[in-house]
């Protein structure tokens, strides 16, 4: 039996064994598993299994194992537990949207956390997308040209695929997570999207192809369930299957023109101008109140609900200049698990800082996050101290991203208008001050008795 076998079976056996594990799936650090009974988790268990980085109790359990580590274990764990064949896909949504509901009773992080739901599964691909359009990007500012290099403009089509059809791969996301069928989900995206849209006019006005964004998509996916759900109820189940989808599509068609464009258009308008508003305004002090607390989000999984405001400012300006503000965060992180693993000498503490460091320059920072800075508490603070800073600087540089799916040194090849040296200034200085603020008053070597 392997490491990661070894790991997989441990964290098994640590939340209660294969009969207690109610859903499995995972993130890009994180392996996350929905228990039956909660209270058959050995959460302690969990965290001292060897490779564990932290563990987060939520409407999921999250055990942070790290990036690449995540996928090989969460498969070692699916192989144990076997196939789920019992339930149709509806009841195992029904039952998995019953589940949160009951868990969780705060709105506001339900949304967040249905909106990570959403585009979690997509992060591979836009990771992927998102460096090859920025290392084209970064080739055509310094003067190569898609006219005269075929491998340049392939590069450039390979890198926007994925966002030129993201609207249809959120839609059926969407309907998947609420429990509805995924390609009525996928129609809203591909519909709201449209580019044909523009040659109808309604009401003496010319309809705006992507209008609301994929906030548009989200609530025109969601009426896709709505509408199948109440209209399989009365529908004969003898044509159910012709006529239940064909309303639906039809009617949601309908709502989406007269009603959720419009509707979600003001939405988005007013997430991207108030967000713009907020840093133009609040400039520099505005950077470093983002940056400083963002981490709160990333500790319980919701900061992939953010996702759809980024994608929203590129739609909007063709840059999000949040994203940079926010990967400080991150790079605070790093700086100050450098001042630990210097002034440390507990050599467990040093070999996860070790591990969590290399992915942490690239923009991943769990394993550091619930290995290191969270764990020993002041750390934490400190480190935030640094990526406030950098988050200010971020902002009084007005620094944007093409792309998302990537943060600390891996989003410069996708910084915006060619302000690479600029960004990188910002990372640097978080660096350093999470590093300076942590090594001056935020570690002792007692800290490090309990890791």
């Amino acid at each position: 039996m392997n490491k990661d076998q070894q790991m997989a079976s441990a964290i098994l056996k640590h939340v209660g064994g294969k009969e207690n594990v109610d859903n499995l799936t995972n993130c890009m650090t994180r392996v996350r598993i929905r228990a039956k009974d909660d209270t058959a988790v050995d959460k302690e268990g969990l965290k001292k299994i060897d490779g564990v980085m932290g563990v987060v109790e939520d409407d999921t359990w999250q055990i942070v194992v790290g990036p690449g580590t995540v996928n090989v274990v969460t498969a070692e764990i699916q192989k144990l537990i076997g196939e789920d064949n019992e339930l149709s896909f509806e009841e195992k949504n029904a039952r998995d949207a019953a589940a949160r509901k009951e868990r969780n009773k705060t709105p506001f992080k339900q949304f967040l956390r249905r909106l990570g739901n959403i585009f979690i599964p997509l992060i591979p691909g836009l990771v992927a997308s998102g460096i090859i359009n920025g290392v084209a990007q970064f080739l055509i500012n310094y003067g190569l040209r898609t006219e005269d290099h075929t491998w340049l403009l392939l590069m450039t089509i390979l890198g926007g695929g994925l966002f030129m059809y993201l609207a249809i791969l959120v839609g059926w996301n969407t309907a998947k997570e609420f429990g509805g069928t995924p390609v009525l989900g996928a129609i809203a995206g591909m519909f709201i999207f449209n580019p044909a849209l523009e040659q109808v006019t309604i009401f003496g006005e010319q309809l705006q192809p992507g209008r609301g964004g994929l906030f548009g998509v989200i609530f025109a996916a969601w009426l896709m369930v709505f509408f199948e759900r109440t209209i399989r109820k009365v529908m004969p189940r003898s044509i159910d299957i012709i006529f239940t989808s064909l309303f639906t599509v039809l009617i949601v068609g309908a709502l989406s023109i007269y009603a959720v464009m419009p509707v979600a258009g003001v939405l988005a308008e007013g997430i991207t101008s108030g967000i713009n508003s907020v840093l133009s305004i609040g400039g520099p002090l505005a950077g470093a109140v983002m940056a400083g607390f963002f981490l709160p989000l990333v500790m319980v999984g919701l900061h992939h609900g953010l996702t759809p405001i980024h994608l929203e400012l590129i739609n909007t300006f063709n840059f999000t200049t949040l994203l940079p503000i926010l990967a400080m965060a991150g790079a605070g992180q790093v700086g100050a698990a450098i001042a630990i693993f210097i002034k440390t000498k507990n050599q467990r503490l040093r070999t996860i800082i070790k591990g969590g460091l290399p992915v942490g320059f690239l923009g991943i920072g769990e394993p550091l996050l619930y290995g290191v800075t969270l764990p020993l508490g002041r750390p934490f603070i400190t480190a935030s101290m640094g990526a406030a800073v950098g988050g200010a600087i971020q902002a009084s540089f007005g620094t944007g991203a093409l792309g998302i799916g990537v943060s600390g040194l891996s989003l410069t090849p996708l910084i915006a208008e060619g302000n690479y040296v600029q960004y990188l200034i910002g990372i640097a200085v978080a660096y350093s001050l999470g590093f300076l603020f942590t090594y001056l008053f935020g570690f002792k070597e007692e800290m490090a008795k309990g890791i």
